[in-house]
């Protein structure tokens, strides 16, 4: 039904097969909106932000405030609380060197989870060997769900920072209950919400986390824009960590004053075309509905499930979470192989460790294939993936 949004899909064919892309959870294609909004900007609005008093560069920032308030409408959180990234790990490597370098000592405890993404995890560990702070993993069941998580949060940690939903699992974690309980023991909460945002309800004020990051080309948008959001009261406290234009008040030979927040978090000239076509992707997510969104892609998702099923050797991981990534192998194929073989059909998925492979030595696996869904896939695409994973199958017999 929402296919025919996306351009991609009438413009791209290999060995005469259609395009049947199953790896949204890696970057979601663009629907023609956003494309045409972006060539658009470039051909009525280029000019830098904030530093023309010209109609121009009046025009230029005035769409990229929108997205920052369309962005914060979205979240259900004010404006001043969302700084523009590049990206999901550059939002978590923010949090880790503006805010945790400076509350962390040794001795204190970081906890993460088996299941977070290497973006999730390398930051936390250059900078605990810097200062010697502890990290402990929540560790998961054989479903995929969180295990003990309560008696982690007895040892008092300082931060606990976790994925909103597995990019390999699609399991979803309890936001709001993990939230209510850290903050409990006076426990930062760090949410990489990446594989959220484009087909969940996300409400910030229900969820109450300190800081949320995302990635706005996984939500139909851009690359190379990011969202990092901040409690108030955290983020004035905050120094920047990066210097340059635009993000002061004052400059002198011997001091500085800063822009309140968010501008004093964006140094020099940011991705201001991307930015400001974002809010169109958002238009796009609303006008179909973000419920109406989650509902389609669970409904797929127990289609694919059902069918993969039916095939010999084939195992799924984290199997009961309907959130649009299903991660599987088959015995005796390698996922490498399987990827291979079905790009002869055009058809697009992940196989590896996912920058995940602390959760594949939990699992007992070294790599998985990866099916992820989105709104312009259909019954179709999963029929065409089932059809040329049982001819694998007997390729391999």
């Amino acid at each position: 039904m929402y296919k025919k949004d996306f351009p991609i899909f009438t413009n791209t064919k290999f060995n005469g097969f259609d395009l049947v892309y199953l790896d949204s959870a890696a970057t979601s294609q663009k629907p023609q909106i956003v494309i045409s909004k972006l060539k658009e900007f470039y051909e009525k609005y280029n000019a830098n932000i904030y530093r023309g008093i010209y109609k121009l560069s009046e025009e230029s920032t005035e769409l990229y405030e929108k997205t920052r308030s369309r962005v914060a409408d979205f979240l259900n959180v004010s404006s001043s609380e969302i700084v523009f990234t590049k990206g999901t790990t550059d939002g978590i490597n923010f949090i880790v060197y503006a805010y945790a370098k400076n509350k962390l000592k040794k001795g204190d405890l970081v906890l993460l989870t088996e299941m977070e993404h290497h973006s999730n995890i390398v930051p936390w560990q250059i900078l605990s060997k810097n200062i010697g702070f502890n990290i402990e993993y929540v560790p998961i069941s054989k479903d995929g769900k969180l295990k003990d998580l309560d008696k982690f949060l007895e040892f008092k940690p300082k931060i606990l920072s976790i994925t909103h939903v597995s990019n390999v699992l699609g399991s979803v974690n309890d936001i709001s209950y993990i939230s209510n309980m850290a903050h409990k023991i006076g426990c930062t909460v760090i949410v990489d919400g990446a594989q959220a945002v484009s087909h969940m309800k996300v409400d910030l004020k229900l969820l109450d986390c300190d800081f949320y990051v995302f990635s706005a080309h996984k939500m139909f948008g851009p690359t190379g824009v990011g969202i990092l959001y901040g409690k108030n009261e955290i983020l004035s406290e905050l120094e920047p960590i990066f210097g340059g234009g635009e993000m002061i008040s004052s400059v002198t030979k011997d001091d500085v004053v800063f822009k309140d927040s968010p501008f004093k978090f964006e140094a020099g000239t940011q991705n201001f075309a991307d930015v400001s076509v974002f809010s169109n992707s958002i238009d796009y997510i609303e006008n179909i509905g973000i419920n109406n969104i989650s509902s389609y892609i669970k409904d797929l998702h127990s289609y694919a499930v059902k069918k993969l099923k039916g095939i010999k050797g084939l195992r799924i991981y984290g199997e009961g979470n309907l959130s649009g990534i299903v991660s599987f192998d088959i015995n005796g194929i390698h996922p490498h192989d399987i990827a291979t073989l079905l790009n002869e059909n055009n058809i697009a998925v992940r196989a590896g460790h996912h920058c995940a492979q602390i959760l594949m030595s939990s699992l007992g696996v070294s790599s998985l294939t990866r099916c992820s869904l989105q709104i312009y896939n259909d019954k179709s695409d999963i029929d065409k993936l089932v059809s040329s994973l049982d001819k694998i199958v007997s390729y391999f017999k």
